[in-house]
């Protein structure tokens, strides 16, 4: 029990300092921080939320079990149960509690405030999730899901696609900003689920490439904050003393 606690702390530091250093990138902005530990707690509650919505997708899944897709291969069920149930309920919730942050911020902020605050949102969300998970896990585990941060690469990638969205003002990023980080997320849940990998063992190496993904994901995301500082599009007001709008 002591070494599970301990490979456990381990495991969340990556994340903790990725949170930390991102709220103190601009040490004199007030609102800034306000909105980083605004974005703390929508990470931290959006459990309860996405408890409410997982589960109803969950009855319906079990409905259409019982009825239209009675009969249909055990793989049909994981399927919907990984993109619908977990990864559509999971990124959905994050990008309308991401959306109400900048909604509610009545200051300037820039493109790289907005993928800021989202990598917080997700990386908070995947400390929460970690709980739950650490319970009865190995050690390993443990280590793999702190250095892989699944959550906070889905941020990343959701807050650059939306700072890309306001900056040009072409609706088609707000879109992939969803898009793109549910089906790497519900691929990778799909990719792990028994139904599959006992269908062929080779597909394990999908999720091998997915959890690598998430890793070039955080390196991407350290380099892009480290960049910013130097870019100027980047740090560019989006929007001034109003509330976000389409």
């Amino acid at each position: 029990m002591p070494l599970s606690i301990l490979f456990f702390i381990l495991s969340i530091i990556p994340s903790v300092l990725i949170i930390v250093w991102l709220m103190n990138r601009k040490k004199d902005d007030l609102q800034y921080k306000k909105s980083c530990k605004s974005a703390v707690i929508r990470g931290a509650l959006a459990v309860l939320p996405i408890i409410a919505v997982s589960g109803t997708f969950s009855i319906l899944k079990n409905v259409l079990k019982i009825t239209i897709l009675k009969g249909a291969n055990p793989l049909v069920y994981q399927a919907i149960h990984t993109f619908a149930v977990l990864a559509f309920a999971e990124e959905l919730v994050k990008y309308l509690l991401f959306r109400s942050l900048l909604n509610k911020r009545f200051n300037e902020y820039t493109f790289a405030d907005t993928a800021a605050f989202m990598v917080i949102i997700g990386t908070t969300f995947g400390l929460v999730e970690d709980i739950p998970y650490a319970i009865g896990a190995s050690p390993v585990m443990m280590l793999i899901r702190g250095i892989t941060m699944g959550h906070l690469g889905y941020g990343f990638l959701m807050g650059w696609f939306y700072g890309k969205r306001l900056y040009t003002d072409k609706k088609r990023y707000g879109v992939i900003a969803y898009m793109l980080p549910f089906l790497i997320h519900g691929l990778y849940d799909f990719s792990l689920s028994p139904e599959l990998l006992e269908l062929n063992d080779n597909f394990a190496v999908i999720a091998v490439l997915l959890a690598l993904t998430d890793v070039v994901l955080l390196i991407l995301t350290i380099r892009f904050f480290i960049r910013s500082r130097k870019i100027e599009h980047y740090n560019r007001p989006l929007i001034a003393s109003e509330p976000l709008s389409d």
